[in-house]
């Protein structure tokens, strides 16, 4: 459960505080409770529910499992992903590219490495949403990498006001902006979490350092100023607690 914030909260969780697994056939790093790691004070922040950053060999992947109630969004760092599921739905996508699923009343889907010779990787990242025991629905855009060089990409979002290609019911939005030598600013309304995630490279947020693997926790935190290199994911939330 997420704690009651009453204070502004800007905390850095480092790489190396992640639960790590390797499966083989799969290198995860967790950066919330999941699966067989358990910590009762890390579960959630506010309605983000698991980031994981898998890396997945080649042809290897995630056999059909259930789902419901749960927005899934998937970010693409390198390789191909395959998504097919119970609906009917099937897609791929490549770097850059996002896969959207809203469980819903329930769906089964599997995902896999397209690629039978090169690994795949992949930042996973479930929000519980804003309306329960909808139609399930899936969704896929690949985006060029002009649309994030040293500037936002809003790509996800339950934010009318928010103009982003995939919807979502939560009232989030997803961004991601890949930095070469540059800078980005992002403002938040009060009283809002945020949670940053530099999937590679070495950037300062706010001035201080961040790098590859580590995540940034915020609550309240009127506007962030993030320079460097590297691939930034960030998520505005609302300040909403799981029960």
């Amino acid at each position: 459960m997420s704690a009651i914030l009453t204070q502004p909260v800007f905390t850095i969780q480092r790489s190396d505080q992640r639960a790590f697994f390797d499966h083989g056939w799969l290198q995860t790093y967790h950066s919330f409770s999941f699966a067989e790691y358990f910590d009762p004070n890390n579960v959630s922040w506010g309605p983000l529910r698991v980031l994981n950053d898998d890396t997945i060999a080649a042809g290897a992947g995630f056999p059909p499992h259930p789902h419901k109630d749960m927005e899934i969004v998937t970010y693409v760092l390198t390789g191909e992903l395959l998504h097919q599921d119970s609906t009917g739905s099937r897609g791929v996508v490549g770097p850059g590219g996002v896969q959207f699923m809203s469980a819903g009343t329930g769906v089964k889907h599997s995902e896999f490495n397209h690629s039978s010779d090169r690994p795949l990787r992949l930042v996973q990242m479930w929000i519980v949403p804003g309306t329960l025991g909808a139609k399930p629905t899936y969704g896929q855009r690949q985006f060029a990498e002009a649309s994030r060089d040293n500037k936002w990409l809003h790509a996800v979002s339950g934010d009318p006001s928010i103009d982003a290609p995939i919807r979502i019911t939560a009232d989030a939005t997803f961004s991601v902006a890949r930095l070469d030598d540059g800078s980005v600013t992002s403002s938040f309304a009060p009283k809002r979490r945020g949670f940053l995630y530099l999937a590679e490279g070495a950037v300062t947020v706010n001035g201080k350092d961040v790098a590859a693997g580590d995540a940034v926790r915020m609550y309240d935190i009127r506007s962030i100023d993030i320079r460097g290199c590297g691939e930034v994911l960030l998520w505005d939330l609302p300040d909403a607690s799981l029960s």
